[in-house]
């Protein structure tokens, strides 16, 4: 990014829930810990390339420490004979929280960011901040915008959104990845106006791509309904446009701010007990006989246990050529409060089977011991209460007021989505409160989606639009022959977005992706209360499956804990589509 290009500000998001977890145990072990160590190493390979350049840095490795970490740049800067101001943002760590808490961390905005830079600072390190705080932050400071730009900000917190993963916006986990090449994708940068107003794009000769497909992606992954709530502002998703800006390059435009909640979101960490796992392998015949065998030995060793979960992947293929593709898995989790009773003397239990059970017996791994899982929750506090400090590079610590939330937005016809009452429960940058924005065919509270003419890529115009041809014919293919789709996980509850290109397939996709068709085709979300948001200007659905991933990462059983490719997995259901709207195959011998 420093030599790829021009740039004012480089940034570095380090912190996911699991990190959290993972540096509440490193400061167990040493409380002069509990910042992202790696942060320090990339930083001896450019700290002098970036002062040379007059480029800022605005991180958030500083995770709950950030007045080591700061300490710890200023030492290496020295070392390296580099001339750097440093400061840093404190304030959002709560503990001691609660009993049982590994941690507990406030979600603070970029105003803190701002004020630092305001002071001279050429190397900030945050703690929790938001995602998108690492932009709007830099950006206030940059335009010299008020709290209350509300539009400004909330412009400013999209791009943010948009950087936060990296080369998710440049073609790195794209539903369409083949029409790109996304070997070595580039980082993405926006170039922010005085606005709110950005493209998003990458430096010149570097890999992948940036589409309005790409940046849809991103736009749809990890958030909860048309308002996009914030410490700063709150950014109206449903009133963003895209549009194409030269090649690499797309234009983000049109979002529209409201004040903030006068909440912050806090995250929660826990130590929730200890758990252990063994994966058997079932090669050939009678597979679910041989599943069955398994769990019957091992009732008695497991008789005790807290919870232990069973689960059978069914990899195998008849007739295979290799013995890897004759095989399916059974895996089997167990947790307990006590090590002791999912330690080794469980798994090597399992382990002695081998002589005297199925044919074919084997593992994936020798017995281990119990490791001790994580908890994450979240929780609401009021902003007044969360000391949001800055210390400023010659050591003054200047306190950050909350932005206003303001008084609350009467509801209009053209604004049916209720007003933000509190700060949303999930989400590392926002979301919306649950049933926001919902379809009202789908159980939300009855709010319809914008009124034509607020503008976006996607836009329904005004008047009736194309739908698909009453009796047309159909073709049973994947929902992916026509829709993208990104999903992630916001503690225990998954999220997935959809999209799609053209207004006859935006119709399609909106009139027949409900709630309860999202049922059907992905059954674990079946017992599940599924939330369904539209945003039209970016012709996508937004669906959130409360539940589906427990507890969370850092505890969770499932096979993909973190939804990360529940996406694709509905993308890979096989529905009745209109084949108008269908791309044409591809000629034989080409690639897809």
């Amino acid at each position: 990014m420093l030599t790829g290009g021009p740039l004012d500000v480089l940034t570095g998001d380090y912190l996911a829930e699991l990190t959290m977890l993972i540096l509440g145990r490193d400061r167990l072990k040493d409380p002069g810990l509990g910042y992202a160590k790696t942060f320090l190493r990339q930083l001896e390979d450019c700290l002098g390339l970036a002062h040379e350049k007059g480029v800022r840095i605005v991180t958030n490795a500083g995770g709950l420490h950030p007045a080591a970490l700061a300490d710890a740049v200023r030492e290496l800067a020295a070392k390296a004979g580099v001339p750097v101001a440093v400061a840093h943002v404190e304030g959002d760590d709560l503990m001691p929280y609660e009993e049982g808490a590994l941690t507990a961390n406030a979600y603070l905005g970029g105003a803190g960011i701002t004020a630092c830079l305001r002071a001279g600072a050429d190397v900030v390190v945050t703690g929790r901040v938001t995602d998108a705080a690492l932009v709007s932050g830099p950006a206030a400071w940059w335009f010299d915008w008020a709290p209350d730009a509300y539009d400004r900000l909330a412009g400013a917190v999209v791009a943010g959104h948009v950087l936060e993963c990296g080369t998710q916006a440049t073609g790195g986990n794209y539903s369409f990845f083949t029409a790109h090449d996304v070997r070595r994708p580039g980082f993405p940068l926006a170039e922010v106006a005085e606005d709110g107003s950005a493209v998003i794009t990458k430096h010149p000769g570097t890999g992948g791509a940036v589409t309005t497909g790409t940046v849809t992606a991103q736009l749809l992954y990890e958030t909860q309904g048309p308002r996009y709530l914030g410490p700063d502002v709150t950014a109206r998703l449903d009133t963003v446009r895209l549009e194409p800006d030269g090649p690499d390059r797309v234009r983000i435009s049109g979002v529209l701010g409201e004040p903030p909640p006068p909440t912050l979101k806090v995250g929660v960490t826990r130590i929730g007990g200890w758990r252990n796992e063994v994966v058997f392998v079932l090669t050939g015949l009678d597979i679910e006989a041989k599943a069955a065998l398994v769990r019957e030995q091992l009732a008695g060793p497991l008789a005790g246990v807290e919870s232990a979960d069973w689960t059978l992947a069914r990899t195998d293929h008849e007739d295979a050529a290799t013995e890897e593709t004759a095989s399916a898995l059974l895996r089997l989790v167990v947790r307990d409060p006590s090590p002791d009773r999912v330690g080794r003397a469980l798994t090597s239990s399992a382990v002695e089977l081998a002589l005297g059970s199925y044919p074919g017996f084997h593992v994936t791994a020798p017995p281990g011991p119990a490791q001790p899982y994580g908890v994450f929750t979240s929780a609401t506090i009021e902003a007044t209460r969360v000391p949001h400090t800055a210390t400023l590079p010659d050591g003054t610590r200047v306190a950050v007021t909350p932005s206003p939330p303001g008084p609350t937005p009467a509801p209009q016809a053209s604004d049916p989505i209720p007003a933000p009452q509190a700060f949303e429960a999930r989400g590392s940058g926002g979301g919306a409160p649950d049933g926001s924005g919902a379809e009202p065919r789908d159980g939300g509270p009855g709010a319809q989606p914008p009124v034509p003419g607020r503008g976006g890529a996607g836009e329904s115009p005004a008047g009736p639009t194309p739908r698909a041809r009453p009796g047309a014919p159909t073709t049973r293919a994947p929902l992916g022959a026509l829709a993208g789709a990104r999903s992630g996980d916001k503690g225990g509850d998954a999220n997935i977005g959809v999209w799609v290109t053209g207004e006859a397939a935006w119709q399609w996709l909106r009139d027949t992706l409900t709630t309860d068709l999202l049922r059907d085709l992905l059954p674990e979300t079946a017992p599940l209360p599924v939330t369904r948001h539209e945003l039209p200007n970016l012709r996508a659905l937004n669906f959130t499956v409360p539940g589906l991933l427990g507890a969370g990462v850092a505890s969770g059983h499932r096979f993909d804990p973190q939804a990360k490719a529940l996406g694709e997995w509905l993308r890979a259901r096989h529905l009745d589509i209109p084949t108008h709207l269908l791309p044409p195959p591809a000629p034989e011998g080409t690639r897809p």
